[in-house]
């Protein structure tokens, strides 16, 4: 596979202007990235200027700090699929975690891939903030949960995207669970370490570097 098809183009500033999402949309075409990621207000707009394009589009639930009510983040998502959405990117509660609520955290992730109704849901467990036993946890329980993606940073809190961290929750994935790594991810190198340490999606804003910076035969 190319390696555009792995980036998930974002933006989630919240300075992004109307022409920001115009841009992203644009370039997202040309590359031919899998999504563009931006946050739940811009989803219909993406949506229309990618119409015909193939590439997807993606939200985020529950950001940056995933501690809104498991029925808030339902609603959201309800709210972005009716807008068009195709993918969901979900902040895990942290706190929940560090608490062993392993419940909670399941129970949750399986109401917003409920309410997404068969379209791709990816969980953000934030890396930077769990010991390498709570990030264990928190990949076994988003796979529980019918996640299609554990993902590694929201990329606006502590931590980014390592091999190690991509490889050690890959290793914990069930089969049909796959890694996104995002955040920090600035370089073709940097994508390339990721996507040989399990990732087959990346989160970055620097998806044109990235594609343009890979060696040329």
């Amino acid at each position: 596979m190319k390696i555009s098809k792995y980036v998930d183009h974002t933006n989630l500033k919240p300075i992004a202007t109307k022409a920001d999402i115009e841009k992203l949309c644009r370039d997202a075409a040309k590359y031919d990235f899998a999504s563009v990621c931006v946050n739940p207000c811009d989803v219909a707009l993406a949506k229309e200027l990618l119409k015909g394009t193939g590439v997807n589009v993606c939200t985020v639930i529950g950001f940056p700090l995933g501690r809104n009510t498991t029925g808030i983040k339902v609603a959201e998502t309800k709210d972005a699929l009716a807008a068009g959405c195709d993918e969901f990117d979900m902040v895990v509660n942290v706190g929940k975690i560090k608490d062993r609520d392993l419940d909670y955290v399941r129970n949750e992730i399986a109401a917003v891939v409920a309410a997404a109704q068969g379209k791709i849901v990816k969980v953000i467990i934030e890396t930077g903030l769990l010991t390498d036993e709570e990030k264990i946890l928190a990949t076994k329980a988003s796979c529980e949960a019918g996640a299609s993606f554990v993902k590694t940073c929201t990329g606006f809190s502590a931590g980014a995207a390592t091999a190690e961290d991509v490889a050690l929750m890959k290793a914990n994935c069930t089969p049909s669970v796959k890694v996104k790594a995002s955040a920090g991810i600035r370089t073709w190198e940097d994508a390339m370490k990721l996507i040989e340490a399990g990732a087959e999606r990346l989160g970055t804003s620097a998806g044109i570097a990235i594609v343009e910076g890979e060696p040329k035969a």
